[in-house]
């Protein structure tokens, strides 16, 4: 077995997690969106307004 060596290191001022970014942003509107789901159907009585 041989020992394999990285062609190119990145340091840590080179890294940039836009992937990262993405997903956690993904998430965040998911979890927004449920929230405002479980508001108005919940806590509302099943109607999608404000002055019940």
């Amino acid at each position: 077995m041989t020992d394999e060596q990285p062609v190119r290191e990145i340091g840590h001022d080179e890294f940039d997690p836009n992937g990262t970014l993405a997903l956690i942003l993904i998430y965040f509107l998911i979890l927004v969106g449920m929230w405002i789901f479980m508001y108005f159907v919940e806590f509302l009585g099943n109607e999608l307004t404000v002055i019940g």
